[in-house]
């Protein structure tokens, strides 16, 4: 079992940056391939960012290339988003995930975290 706890969220305005983090605890965490999704009201959720157990491979979707890195420290078992430029559509609830293969879709992700809020304001 793997239990996953965001923390980082909060408000800021646009073009301000913020640092999620997601510590896992689970001592096989460097096995994991961890990811960000997100949903915004109304919306589904969708694949943010995700980075290979050695972060040799990350994935990023078109939406926040440039704007956002995710990097991971498998010494601490975290794994970090930080976001810069932000707007005011990033506005969501943000998720990590752990999975046992690189996959951009959700139903891939066998452990999720309960969330942390990122509301950017205009």
């Amino acid at each position: 079992q793997v239990q996953l706890v965001e923390s980082g969220g909060g408000l800021v305005q646009a073009g301000g940056s913020l640092r999620l983090s997601c510590e896992a605890s689970v001592r096989t965490f460097s096995t994991y391939v961890m990811g960000w999704f997100r949903q915004a009201p109304g919306k589904e959720r969708e694949f943010v960012a995700a980075t290979s157990w050695s972060g040799g491979s990350i994935l990023y979707a078109d939406s926040v290339k440039g704007r956002f890195t995710i990097s991971r420290d498998n010494a601490k078992n975290t794994v970090y988003l930080q976001m810069s430029s932000l707007e005011p559509e990033d506005t969501a609830i943000y998720y990590c995930a752990a999975a046992f293969r690189a996959t951009m879709t959700s139903s891939g992700y066998n452990y999720w975290g309960q969330g942390t809020q990122v509301t950017v304001s205009s």
